[in-house]
């Protein structure tokens, strides 16, 4: 278990809807091969995200973080902030702008999907979470594989297109299309979708 790491074997209240947003791979250095392509698109969403974040504080849907390791196994949560947050670091900007608070859940993964290898399956369930909301970084690798394997273990799901990012806009649109098309994901932006309509949409 991680800082996630709130215990969420006490939790007694469901999410609402169950509802959970999922922010991945936001914690970022922004120090791998074609970070400088990726940066314009990811600052675009840190906006977004905010915003779904700060409506999910108020309709109390979990926010949970799900990010790399980057190979480093000793890390956790407040060492990964610290690390990324110092002024020569190109990612500081968007960590400092989103930086996981005291009662966010925080899940580190060693691959590119959320529930390889890590307490996701465990703390959904938890959590009362059957339905996510997915954002943050890559559309077209960590997003994908990520809601592939929720897809296979029936979450439905809502990829906001303007709260993921890719290298290139084309990458993007063919991650949400196969999201889409093979998923059954809603990938409406949150210009046209809010997330308590979504929460209020519940389809059982």
């Amino acid at each position: 278990m991680e800082d996630s790491d709130q215990d969420a074997a006490n939790i007694t209240r469901p999410a609402p809807g169950g509802v959970g947003l999922l922010i991945i791979d936001m914690i970022n250095s922004m120090t791998f091969v074609g970070a400088e392509k990726i940066k314009p698109d990811a600052h675009a969403t840190v906006d977004v995200i905010l915003k779904v974040r700060q409506e999910a504080d108020r309709l109390k849907t979990p926010v949970i973080y799900v990010n790399d390791n980057y190979g480093h196994w000793h890390s956790d949560k407040s060492r990964m902030v610290a690390a990324f947050s110092v002024d020569d670091c190109p990612g500081q900007e968007i960590v400092k702008r989103m930086a996981p608070r005291e009662d966010d859940y925080f899940v580190i993964k060693p691959q590119i999907s959320g529930f390889y290898a890590t307490n996701l399956p465990v703390l959904l369930p938890k959590l009362g979470v059957r339905r996510l909301v997915l954002a943050g970084i890559a559309a077209d690798i960590c997003v994908l594989f990520t809601a592939a394997d929720a897809h296979m273990r029936a979450y439905d799901l809502w990829i906001p297109s303007n709260a993921v990012a890719s290298e290139e806009d084309q990458r993007r649109d063919w991650a949400l299309d196969i999201m889409r098309k093979s998923m059954g994901a809603e990938t409406r932006s949150t210009n046209e979708l809010s997330l308590e309509t979504w929460i209020a949409n519940v389809v059982d």
